[in-house]
């Protein structure tokens, strides 16, 4: 009986310790996570998402390393540009672990060595640059940290997937110089364009002034022609008149001569007649002249079969005025 108790209790603690090993082998991995696992302290493998059996009191759980994209904020630091401006920048950064070995066992303190290299390397890049490329450049910066960064920690089981500075502050009387300079740039370019508004405007206006003088010596070249063209019929008119009268003289009639002359005689005693500044005529001719002229006109008037138009009713017959020696005897 004694012998039995023994051995049920012998049994019942086996399975316990049985129990108990499976228990400590049993291991479950959480999605996004991956763990390596040390024999004898030695990295033996990995044991990625999942449940998985390990060797109790040989193999232990080493690292717990995170799998998924990480986000570290880079602490803000001062950095001297390449013009010696002083200025304050911070970012962020953001990574993902690829290999866990190699994130858990060839670098101490992952994080901390990324925010380190991190900050390291946006001194130097910005202090490689003008302030000017510093503030306008950003883009840049974030290439060129994010190059040499990756390049550093790809021996270390990790990728860089991105590092952007967030902020970047130059000393308050760098502000204000700054803002002076674009007042300046502004009221410049301002200047500028008035400028060229004014030139555009004169040139404007020069091409219109040139097109109205070319317009009115057009005007002008118009007219003179057509002044040409009316004294050379009025010289033909003239010349035809002065024909016609060489040819009644030539026939004999001397009174076409006295018509011509009485007729340019007239023409002048109308221009005297008309002046504005004339206020009394004085005519120093011979009235038996005149009468004698345009007595010859109206017997002319006869020759050439005018109608008798001034005889009847209340006209005046040039013939009996003169017979009479009225109205200039």
């Amino acid at each position: 009986m004694t012998g039995l108790d023994g051995f049920a209790i012998f049994v019942f603690v086996a399975l316990l310790l049985a129990l108990i090993l499976v228990f400590l082998g049993v291991k479950s991995v959480a999605q996004g996570m991956e763990f390596t696992v040390e024999r004898f302290g030695k990295y033996t493998r990995t044991l990625r998402p999942g449940l998985h059996l390990i060797v109790p009191m040989v193999d232990r759980i080493g690292m717990k390393m995170n799998m998924r994209e990480t986000v570290l904020d880079v602490q803000s630091q001062e950095v001297i540009t390449r013009d010696n401006a002083m200025v304050t920048a911070d970012g962020v950064v953001f990574f993902q672990v690829l290999d866990a070995a190699k994130a858990a066992y060839e670098v101490n303190d992952l994080e901390r060595a990324i925010l380190n290299l991190t900050m390291t390397n946006i001194r130097t890049v910005m202090g490689s640059m003008d302030l000017d490329e510093v503030l306008s450049e950003r883009d840049a910066i974030n290439s060129r940290l994010l190059s040499v960064v990756d390049q550093a920690t790809n021996a270390w089981g990790v990728k860089v997937t991105r590092i952007e500075i967030k902020d970047i502050s130059p000393p308050r009387d760098l502000v204000d110089a700054m803002a002076r300079q674009m007042k300046a740039e502004r009221e410049k370019r301002a200047t500028v364009l008035e400028a060229e508004g004014d030139k555009q405007a004169a040139i404007l206006q020069a091409d219109g002034l040139k097109q109205a003088a070319i317009l009115e010596a057009e005007g002008r070249k118009e007219a003179a022609f057509r002044d040409a063209e009316a004294r050379e019929r009025e010289a033909e008119a003239e010349a035809r008149a002065t024909a016609m009268v060489s040819a009644a003289i030539v026939e004999g009639n001397t009174q076409a001569i006295n018509y011509f002359v009485a007729q340019k005689y007239v023409d002048a005693l109308k221009h005297l007649a008309a002046a504005d500044n004339q206020k009394v005529l004085m005519m120093p001719l011979e009235a038996s002249s005149v009468i004698g002229s345009i007595g010859s006109i109206a017997e002319l008037f006869k020759e050439t079969g005018t109608p008798d138009n001034t005889k009847g009713g209340d006209s005046l017959d040039l013939t009996e005025e003169v017979d009479r020696g009225g109205p200039w005897s």
